[in-house]
């Protein structure tokens, strides 16, 4: 099977091409308005994209809260989704009315940054605080702009719980992370195995 992306005509039910790019870390996003309403938000299109400085990054499909919310405060944070916390993520992508706070929602406690004015899950294994560097609207060939908006963020600060820490390190085992695969499908890493380079 072939087929170009502009008829896209792959004679599927589903477009295949989330579920080529596949498994996609979700950044759990959260974030503070202006005027202090909390937001979480779980997006699949997320990923480090450097070590030194930490840096991680987040595609929104259009200009949603989360974005609107760093734009104005230049802050947020990113939890880590873990096995037992996949269907509280599930509740908060809902599409809440600006103002309706998806920690309440979805039943999670939200804890402030110590290093930036954002919420993190507090029941997550894990937290990156961040402070936004950059938020671009990528180009198409056309000379257009997706409708997608980019946001870059420098990581500050990381909460980590003792619960995934064995031996200096954080046993993945234990923390069993949530990927996205393609559809409504999801993945969780229950079997790790280790690879040095040659």
């Amino acid at each position: 099977m072939f087929y170009d992306t502009v008829s896209n005509a792959h004679g599927l039910r589903h477009d295949p091409f989330k579920a080529i790019v596949a498994p996609r870390p979700i950044g759990w996003i959260g974030s503070k308005a202006a005027d202090g309403t909390l937001n979480l938000a779980p997006y699949s299109f997320f990923n480090a994209v450097s070590d030194r400085p930490k840096l991680v990054m987040f595609s929104s499909a259009g200009h949603k809260d989360s974005v609107r919310n760093i734009e104005e405060t230049g802050a947020f944070t990113c939890s880590f989704v873990s096995r037992n916390l996949a269907e509280s993520m599930n509740h908060s992508s809902i599409a809440a009315p600006h103002g309706d706070s998806e920690f309440a929602i979805a039943g999670l406690t939200p804890q402030n940054g110590r290093l930036v004015d954002a919420p993190f899950v507090g029941e997550a294994f894990a937290a990156l605080e961040c402070r936004m560097t950059e938020i671009m609207r990528p180009k198409t060939l056309d000379g257009g702009v997706a409708d997608s908006w980019i946001v870059f963020g420098q990581v500050v600060g990381i909460h980590i719980s003792e619960q995934i820490v064995r031996d200096g390190r954080l046993d993945m085992s234990i923390a069993r992370p949530v990927a996205r695969m393609g559809y409504m499908d999801y993945s969780e890493a229950d079997k790790v195995f280790e690879m040095f380079r040659p």
